[in-house]
């Protein structure tokens, strides 16, 4: 099984913000990549993995069917609530039917039937009642693992990668397929201090990748609390130039289906 991964590794991070210490570069934009935040899709429950509906790259729709793993035992079991379900309801029938039977023949003054014995028709009827509900609520948990063995697409999204081939054993709550949907797709950049009053959540920023034809257009929607680079001692004026502060700044769905996750960009402020 490979290793889980994300897209970003600490070696692209480091490179970006050495470089130029992400401050402005020739043109005058802030230098920054695209991220995504990735949706990893898992069991619950162990098995083995029976159907992987999907493949990498493949572009999936919400409810779409992603992967089942191995659910003969569940479905054994939910077979067997059922008919313990059904045996229940009957015998509450029977003994409901009884009951109504004997309190007519006390109500009618024949004297036919004792307290005692009304009473006890009314703790058998009680008793099948609280077996129905008992099982009613064994047969909502079988259901409920079978569905689990079967996971579904959450929203629209492409699949990011597949983490276990078909036939392998998986773990419970261990993820099957990592999906990206387009809205999780964002820009991570870098400002200077002496710029981050340019910069505003809500605010627009033009992304321009290599190689794009035009940029595209990015809301601000995260500032960083923190500089990335800290003085040990004091803010001097020579140190204040050092620090930056990270920006992110989502796309539209549109927008985003043209990018990928480790791009470097260049971002320009209005």
């Amino acid at each position: 099984m490979r290793k889980f991964q994300r897209f970003i590794t600490p070696v692209l991070v480091a490179l970006i913000a050495l470089g130029a210490g992400c401050a402005k570069n020739s043109s005058g934009d802030f230098q920054g990549y695209i991220e995504g935040e990735y949706v990893y899709l898992a069991a619950p429950l162990a098995g083995a993995l029976t159907n992987l509906a999907v493949a990498r790259g493949d572009n999936v729709k919400a409810g779409q069917l992603l992967f089942i793993l191995e659910r003969e035992s569940e479905a054994a079991v939910v077979e067997q609530a059922e008919k313990n379900l059904a045996q229940a309801e009957a015998a509450l029938n029977r003994s409901g039917t009884e009951f109504v039977r004997r309190e007519q023949l006390s109500a009618s003054g024949a004297n036919i039937i004792s307290a005692e014995e009304l009473s006890r028709s009314q703790s058998q009827r009680d008793a099948d009642a609280a077996q129905v509900a008992s099982q009613k609520a064994a047969l909502t948990k079988a259901r409920w693992a079978f569905d689990q063995k079967q996971q579904v697409a959450p929203t629209d999204a492409q699949v990011h990668d597949t983490l276990y081939r078909q036939g392998e054993f998986v773990a419970a709550a261990s993820p099957v397929v990592s999906l990206l949907p387009p809205e999780n797709l964002k820009v991570r950049f870098f400002v200077p201090q002496e710029k981050l009053a340019l910069v505003k959540v809500g605010g627009t920023v033009s992304v321009q990748p290599d190689g794009a034809k035009q940029p595209f257009t990015a809301t601000v929607n995260y500032i960083s609390t923190q500089a990335e680079y800290t003085p040990p001692v004091i803010y001097s004026r020579e140190t204040r130039a050092n620090l930056v502060f990270m920006i992110e700044a989502k796309f539209s769905p549109a927008d985003a289906a043209a990018l990928r996750p480790g791009q470097p960009v260049d971002v320009q402020l209005p």
